[in-house]
């Protein structure tokens, strides 16, 4: 089984500084490998059109996904979306703030046509109200769950 992410509208290569947002440059997002902040998976500019992920999950036996890249903290399963970039002054570019994908809150109804197909997909717009990279608990509705093929992204 596959989980598909497809983020768009990204919020470019460069943002900030306001009232809660430092000035970063060079930025883009990758997916965070379960307890491993430092691995990251396929970073992409965050000034692309769109970016994706396909990673390799599977069910528990209760029904719950998990995998390589699935977080299971207290509050629940996740992903972590990492975004990455440089600060003035400094060389190189580090993880400035992160997005969790809740899992917890996917259909029932979505969860089981995915065992089924074997393929489930989160889209996703990736920039957040003030224009600034999408950080913090992302829950449905802002996530669209769905399952069989993923979209050519």
């Amino acid at each position: 089984m596959y989980l598909r992410i497809e983020g768009h509208t990204l919020p470019g290569r460069n943002c900030g500084p306001d009232a809660r947002f430092p000035e970063v440059s060079g930025i883009e997002v990758a997916v965070q490998r379960k307890d491993r902040p430092a691995e990251l998976l396929d970073p992409q500019p965050g000034d692309a059109p769109t970016v994706a992920w396909t990673l390799p999950c599977a069910f528990t036996d209760d029904g719950a996904p998990h995998g390589p890249y699935v977080q299971n903290r207290l509050g629940g399963r996740f992903v972590y979306l990492s975004w990455l970039g440089t600060r003035p002054g400094e060389e190189v570019s580090r993880m400035f703030r992160r997005a969790k994908l809740m899992l917890d809150e996917i259909a029932p109804r979505v969860l089981a046509e995915a065992r089924l197909s074997g393929v489930l997909v989160a889209r996703l717009a990736l920039t957040d109200a003030q224009g600034q990279p999408l950080c913090g608990r992302v829950p449905h509705p802002a996530i669209a769950w769905s399952t069989g093929e993923p979209s050519d992204a």
